[in-house]
């Protein structure tokens, strides 16, 4: 393999007239797309982008992503995903850090790119929409349909682990990494987790996606996975449940990823039972804790077995699943094809195995059975971009083989499925999102009214968890609960900000003055029952 895109040539070549993406009632054919990827690619070349070059892609879920992530790769880049939530604090840092020189953007998000563009390393933005809109910067900024080269360029051929892929995620502190994700990396774990599913991806597949492209769970497990082998792509740049139920009923979409609060919003539509789902051949939730009333629901009001499954984004990002035939309850599943991962202590020696999972967790001696889970295989990262500390911290070679760190705390049994008990890391999950209390806490800190603040997750039955912020303010200052949310949507993306805040006294904090976070939590379940 030279790049992981090549393959999506052969296709185009074999079937020019198939339907790669169909989006806002149009079709896009794999000759099409093709074609465009390749114009974008030679554009970029025209830009100075050269093989390594890093290009951020700040965009929801529509057809000029998937053209523009394509065209990426095709011209040797590496593709920079930002969260279109993410405010002009937050994309400052990934555009400094990744060094990217080439943003593709929403024209609605213009400005937030506008504002910090001194700050980093961009020369040339993309506008996706809003062709007439008036920007700061107009001589930058090229519309995306003029920016597209006449003529199409070749594929640049990449070495296997050369970096495709750079995301971002953040550590226990806050800060954002980004994750060297290569070529080899995606395209074994689109593959991997495609076969999967009965008979793998075919070519009548219909993905749904819903899954933000710009996360490498929507990334590689429904495009490029169902791109791989011919099948087509329907994205939605929102999550709307019931947009989301009309298009699989109308299309008759095969094929459904989410995350748990998507499934549950699916629960709680008034109208579930009306659409008809039995299209859907394969639905497989990750991002966080699949409930079990959740998945029950969801497979007796439409008769179809909802598959949980595991990952992160250093690991590109699926590592474990269940799958038809090999299905636990309860599990996040087995390794998929190529994937090795043990439960170790922290003298990383195995811990032993259960007979069989799910066990009683209440009754159950944890701390004799659990320790973190830890994996290997070609689908981990290369490591933290520009981070050697960081990659010294989560990578242990051990009998020849180099074995991630997930911070994740779990068992495992004979039959080698494993189960998640805790989050060894202090990260909130929220409605699939990863959220660091530390990034949210120092930008409370920064309000001319708070004195002390510390950020907790609580219980919440859509999200699995919500935000709390457990506030001190400054002596006299008068700052309202609704103000303090209001600080943090204007800084933040929407699903990291407060939907709590409770103002306290003083913060209970230990001997070395470190939060006592343990004790807001259990407070605020005793208090909720």
């Amino acid at each position: 393999m030279t790049n992981l895109v090549a393959d999506i040539e052969t296709t185009a070549e074999e079937h020019p007239d198939a339907t790669a993406v169909a989006a806002n009632g149009q079709e896009i054919t794999y000759e099409e797309f093709w074609s465009r990827t390749g114009r974008f690619a030679a554009a970029l070349a025209d830009a100075g982008i050269e093989p390594g070059d890093r290009v951020a892609l700040y965009l929801p879920n529509v057809p000029q992503f998937l053209t523009a992530f394509h065209g990426v790769l095709r011209a040797g880049g590496v593709v920079v995903p930002m969260n279109p939530q993410y405010k002009a604090r937050e994309i400052s840092h990934l555009l400094a850090d990744s060094e990217a020189s080439v943003a593709v953007s929403l024209a609605d998000l213009l400005p937030r790119v506008e504002a910090v563009m001194d700050d980093t390393h961009l020369t040339r933005v993309v506008s996706v929409g809003g062709e007439d809109s008036e920007s700061d910067t107009s001589e930058a900024v090229t519309p995306f349909e003029a920016f597209l080269a006449e003529e199409e360029t070749p594929v640049v051929s990449r070495a296997d682990d050369d970096v495709a892929i750079q995301p971002y995620t953040s550590g226990t502190t806050g800060q954002p990494k980004g994750v060297l994700l290569t070529h080899h990396n995606v395209a074994w774990d689109a593959r991997a987790s495609a076969s999967l599913m009965d008979g793998g991806v075919k070519e009548s597949d219909k993905f749904l996606g819903v899954l933000p492209l710009f996360h490498i769970y929507g990334m590689t497990i429904t495009m490029v996975a169902v791109l791989f082998e011919g099948g087509s792509f329907y994205p939605l740049p929102t999550w709307d449940a019931q947009e989301a139920l009309s298009l699989i009923e109308r299309e008759e979409l095969t094929v459904m990823h989410g995350v748990p609060a998507m499934f549950n919003d699916v629960l709680n539509q008034p109208n579930a039972a009306e659409f008809d789902l039995s299209s859907i051949r394969f639905a497989n939730s990750g991002g966080d804790s699949l409930p079990a009333a959740v998945m029950e629901g969801f497979e007796e009001l439409y008769g179809i077995e909802l598959y949980e499954g595991y990952g992160l984004t250093e690991t590109s990002p699926v590592s474990h699943a269940n799958s038809p035939g090999h299905r636990r309850p309860g599990s996040i599943g087995q390794p998929i094809e190529g994937v090795e991962a043990m439960i170790v202590t922290e003298d990383f020696e195995p811990v032993e195995r259960v007979e069989r999972g799910p066990i009683d967790e209440e009754t159950a001696d944890l701390d004799t059975i659990t320790g973190e889970l830890v994996i290997s295989g070609p689908n981990v990262m290369k490591g933290y971009h520009d981070r050697p500390e960081a990659n010294e911290e989560v990578f242990t070679e051990h009998e020849g083989k180099r074995w991630f760190h997930t911070g994740d705390v779990g068992y495992w049994d004979e039959e080698n499925f494993f189960y998640v008990v805790d989050r060894e890391k202090h990260v909130i999950v929220t409605g699939g999102y990863n959220v660091y209390p530390r990034e949210v806490e120092e930008l409370l800190y920064e309000h001319e009214a708070i004195a002390d603040a510390a950020v907790v997750g609580i219980p919440d039955e859509r999200r699995n968890e919500t935000i709390k912020a457990f506030i001190v303010p400054v002596p006299d200052s008068e700052v309202s609960a609704e103000a303090i949310k209001e600080y943090c949507l204007s800084n933040l993306a929407e699903y990291k900000h407060p939907r709590k805040v409770e103002f306290r006294e003083e913060l209970p904090r230990t001997t070395t003055g470190k939060v006592q976070k343990f004790e807001l939590a259990e407070n605020q379940q005793a208090s909720d029952q």
